[in-house]
């Protein structure tokens, strides 16, 4: 058990000292884990669209920095302060941006996978009262991020938000069942319960919305269509169960709304949103059939409100959100791990490059460039980067 003070070597954390400024690879001191929290040593990490968002935020309540990004990894504990029974030293585990202690009312329900006992308050520090476990070398505060802050060779994080998993399945694969892929996967399979033989529409195919276009594929749908502006997701999308592509830039006329509706003969029985725009949200919802579902995933940066007929609910289309696919992380991403070493599920895919901790910018780059989907990133070198 971890006590007093830090016992290793200082570690090196990748820190964004201003809004979309290069990363910084800097020495910091990492404390030890307190009651209830847990010491990481991150073996892998992979960047999502949402560190991207919160790199540029330059301002505002949710802006913090300097600060350590990263919510998408794999470790294993280091060591783990009081009261910590469910891990051990040794084991693999995934930090979790969604917490799941497992005995608040919303944990204990099969409503939701809220979490009434650590909502989210503190978007720069741990889940518990917003403190800070990171310094660097001049004793300046690091701020967290998502509470798990994973472009660091150690991080902290509280149990709550920590998942226990198989030490079959590779790291680097498990490290996408931390955030993006589950999220979609989840989202068709768990959240919406897509049937065998149904339509289903996705708008926007980043690693998300593929990862409806696998859970869909999974539940057997009969039609999966992708609509996006980038003309090469729809030979990607392939290998995710995409049947039929829509570039909204060659539809004429034409509303994205109106060609799914003409295509699948009055709209598809299931529409999920996947970048974040209420635009968007709107032609998802408009382009489901009378009864049908739309989910609502991308997350709405820009403070516009969702305009959509009263009339069409009344007929019985539904919109709804979900974060993190609806999944209780404790209980649901041990089953998806099992479904990928059973060959059932596709995380092979996802993965468009790999590189070391020292060229973590270039990750950013790739996103930002749309030339990839996940790039792991490998806290220890690799000897070529792909």
């Amino acid at each position: 058990m971890f006590s007093g003070a830090v016992i290793y070597d200082s570690p090196t954390a990748a820190i964004a000292r201003k809004a979309g400024e290069p990363l910084v690879i800097e020495e910091i001191e990492v404390a030890p884990p307190k009651a209830s929290e847990v010491l990481i040593k991150i073996l892998c990490t992979s960047l999502c669209h949402s560190d991207v968002t919160f790199w540029k935020m330059a301002a505002g309540p949710l802006s913090f920095f300097p600060r350590i990004f990263g919510h998408e990894a794999a470790g294993v504990v280091e060591s783990v302060g009081e009261n910590v029974e469910e891990v051990k030293a040794g084991d693999l585990v995934l930090p979790i941006f969604q917490s799941n202690c497992g005995e608040c009312r919303d944990c204990k329900s099969k409503k939701s996978n809220a979490c009434s006992k650590f909502p989210v308050r503190f978007y720069g520090g741990m889940p518990i009262d917003g403190s800070s476990r990171f310094t660097d070398m001049n004793g300046q505060i690091l701020h967290h991020f998502f509470s798990v802050s994973s472009f660091s060779e150690y991080t902290v994080v509280d149990m709550s938000h920590v998942v226990k998993i198989s030490l079959e399945i590779p790291v680097d694969k498990a490290c996408l069942l931390s955030c993006g892929v589950t999220t979609g996967v989840g989202a068709a399979c768990k959240f919406a319960q897509v049937e065998e033989g149904s339509t289903v529409a996705i708008l926007g195919l980043g690693a998300v919305g593929l990862a409806v276009a696998e859970g869909a594929r999974i539940c057997r749908a009969s039609r999966i269509i992708g609509v996006d502006l980038n003309p090469e997701k729809f030979e990607i999308g392939k290998q995710f169960g995409i049947t039929d592509f829509i570039n909204p830039t060659t539809c004429g006329e034409k509303s994205i709304s109106q060609v799914i509706e003409e295509m699948t003969d009055g709209g598809a029985d299931y529409c999920f949103e996947c970048i974040g725009l209420a635009s968007l949200m709107a032609d998802a919802f408009n382009s489901s059939r009378q009864g049908g579902k739309t989910v609502v995933l991308g997350v709405e940066m820009h403070g516009s409100p969702l305009s959509i007929s009263p009339y069409e609910i009344l007929r019985g289309r539904t919109i709804t959100g979900c974060l993190f696919g609806g999944l209780k992380p404790k209980s649901d991403i041990s089953s998806f791990a099992q479904m990928y070493l059973d060959h059932e599920l596709n995380l092979n895919g996802f993965i468009t490059h790999e590189l070391n901790f020292k060229d973590i910018n270039r990750a950013f780059d790739l996103l930002l460039q749309g030339k990839s989907l996940r790039c792991i990133i490998w806290m220890d070198n690799i000897e070529n980067g792909k």
